[in-house]
């Protein structure tokens, strides 16, 4: 897969932070010009106060900063913040603006069923057969998995890789417990691999395995990771974690919650905790809730609205952290602009 970054030249580290906001700014602002469009011509305005549009602007630029205080203390190299696929994204604007009718017209219809035949469909839950999103063909193609991160980055400003890699903070505080041992990791839920890449890149040293449900997924996730030999890639379901008990050092997953039942998701937790070792890290990314963001409520209200994501509200009820085992020590939680990251250790036997 073609990269398009920024060139390390040397500068001054006011530079640097420059440089990226400059990055930032460059994607957020023709971005957001496209959604005031996309919501006059599909009449889905929603009446946003002028305190909820400054609660979004403030965190904005809070996760800005806070990502640009992590590569400050040297929890993962500044380069990262610079690895955007511009090109690719480039050459798929063309096939994403075309997917936006396609989405608006199952809008519409509330067609969530629009599927393409899926093969041997008993291999996946009742829960996972539609398309999440109004997204073409669901979780089911290479079409979709090819415009899943584009589609994200337009969604959110262009801060979607800026929220996955607020896991990589936690990561290396953990990491540096211990700096001489050999870690192995597991991101479940994986998709395209955009954290496994930055987690390969943050921790050239860590051995990194990524679980996914989706096949058409998993083969867009090859070509993230291609040619990184310490990432391996498994198709599996999260509810039945193919491994070992007590098989990895740190289980991540990054936008996977929101998308589950409720009884679902304390299963996967449970899958979760059998498979980490004890003394290892548990750090998970989601949606913001509002016990810890009440000022963007509206926002959060309105995407349950726009998008068929059926689960979504109830998530809205049910603390991320408090689904982590009681017993694990040193829960915390950071919000990350619409995101959250929520972390804990599995206390050692």
């Amino acid at each position: 897969m073609r990269v398009m970054s920024i060139p390390m030249v040397q500068l001054p580290e006011h530079g640097y932070f420059r440089l990226y906001r400059l990055q930032q700014k460059a994607l957020l602002f023709p971005i957001r010009t496209a959604h005031q469009l996309l919501r006059h011509v599909g009449k889905t305005k929603h009446e946003v106060a002028d305190s909820a549009s400054e609660a979004l602007k403030a965190a904005y630029e809070q996760l800005l900063r806070d990502e640009w205080q992590s590569v400050e203390q040297g929890y993962y190299p500044k380069s990262i913040l610079f690895d955007f696929p511009f090109t690719r994204y480039a050459l798929h604007l063309p096939l994403l603006t075309a997917e936006f009718f396609r989405v608006h017209r199952r809008m519409r219809q509330g067609n969530y069923k629009d599927l393409p035949e899926v093969a041997d469909a008993t291999r996946y839950p009742k829960y996972y057969l539609r398309n999440f999103h109004w997204q073409s063909d669901g979780y089911f193609s290479k079409h979709s998995a090819r415009l899943y991160d584009l589609s994200v980055e337009f969604l959110f400003l262009g801060t979607a890789d800026v929220m996955r890699r607020q896991i990589l903070t936690p990561m290396a505080r953990h990491l540096k417990r211990d700096p001489s041992r050999a870690a192995h990791m597991l991101d479940v839920a994986c998709g395209t691999g955009r954290s496994l890449r930055f987690i390969s890149k943050a921790f050239p040293n860590i051995q990194a395995t990524g679980l996914d449900l989706s096949p058409f997924y998993l083969e867009q996730a090859k070509k993230t990771v291609q040619h990184d030999p310490m990432v391996s890639l498994v198709q599996g379901n999260a509810e039945t974690l193919p491994f070992d008990d007590h098989s990895f050092d740190i289980v991540s997953s990054t936008y996977l919650f929101h998308e589950l039942p409720r009884a679902v998701r304390r299963t996967v937790m449970s899958e979760m905790d059998r498979v980490l070792k004890p003394g290892g890290l548990l750090v998970l990314e989601d949606s913001a809730q509002p016990s810890e963001a009440q000022d963007l409520a509206v926002f959060l209200g309105s995407f349950a609205a726009d998008f068929h994501e059926p689960y979504y509200r109830d998530y809205l009820r049910d603390e991320l952290l408090e689904l982590m085992p009681d017993h694990y020590q040193g829960k915390q939680q950071r919000r990350a602009f619409v995101s959250k990251v929520a972390w804990a250790i599995k206390p050692s036997a």
